[in-house]
């Protein structure tokens, strides 16, 4: 029986000063999610695909937990697989150290880099230029938080060529230590296109929906609710039934951005006007 080629390109990495890790990956194959990326807040994060090994996931973070580096992981998971021929696999670690690994055996173009904070690495790819892009893209977009910088080194590995065999699912998988929903999980981002004809695309506006609802406005462009303002929201809470924004946040699964009634999210003030 054949074994399933998870043909992927990837990238796992890490914002040091945000103290976030990562993975975003994309492949000819059904849910790329549920095999290649894994990540643990303080830790670091891992991909494993070609003939992918699902146990480097797990193995290698609990090698990271006992603090081994990224490349000593690399090393020990390889060693220990009699498989390793035909394994891919690449791992940041909490220091942001990196390394990736490309078996003898992958099919080509099969191969990866590493740089300050990530390791990128991809199989069955149209050529080389597929892992420069997702390098050099992530190298040039610092200013993003690291769940669009990593979307944005996906999109410009699509561009310059992909998956030889095509498209069909693509992932994002960030951490933070509490940073994830009411601060009670580390997990700040998991996204998953299991089957699409233009999976990073889908992914991209699955992230801008994730970021509206659940990301942070910093308090400093919070607008001050004055008089004039304050009528105008309560204006429009009233004619949707409601007396305070908590409420009507909640149920459009804004309760994230609502803090008291003395400032208020642009984002969510747009979102009650939009609704209009």
């Amino acid at each position: 029986m054949a074994r399933p080629i998870v043909a992927t390109y990837s990238i796992v990495a890490c914002d040091l000063a945000a103290r976030q890790w990562g993975a975003a990956t994309q492949s000819k194959f059904l849910a790329v999610g549920s095999v290649v990326p894994w990540a643990e807040a303080e830790v670091g994060a891992v991909a494993t695909q070609a003939y992918a090994n699902p146990r480097y996931g797990p193995e290698g973070l609990a090698l990271l937990r006992d603090g081994r580096s990224a490349q000593e992981a690399v090393d020990a998971l390889v060693a220990a697989d009699e498989g390793r021929a035909d394994r891919q696999v690449g791992i940041v670690d909490a220091r942001g150290h990196s390394a990736t690994f490309t078996g003898a055996k992958c099919f080509d173009w099969a191969g990866g880099r590493t740089g300050e904070g990530y390791a990128a690495q991809g199989n069955i790819l149209v050529s080389a230029d597929t892992v420069d892009a997702l390098a050099e893209t992530f190298e040039a977009r610092s200013e993003l938080p690291l769940p669009a910088r990593l979307i944005e080194a996906l999109v410009a590995a699509q561009a310059a060529g992909g998956d030889r065999r095509g498209q069909q699912s693509a992932a994002l998988v960030v951490v933070e230590k509490d940073g994830g929903y009411g601060k009670l999980s580390d997990t700040l981002v998991d996204l998953r296109v299991d089957d699409h004809p233009t999976p990073v695309d889908e992914l991209r506006r699955l992230y801008a929906i994730h970021d509206e609802l659940f990301g942070k406005t910093p308090k400093e462009r919070w607008l001050p609710v004055d008089d004039a303002l304050r009528a105008e929201i309560r204006g429009l809470l009233a004619r949707r039934g409601y007396e305070r924004l908590e409420d009507w946040a909640g149920v459009e699964n804004l309760e994230e951005r609502v803090d008291g009634e003395d400032a208020v999210d642009p984002v969510v003030l747009a979102a009650l006007r939009r609704a209009e």
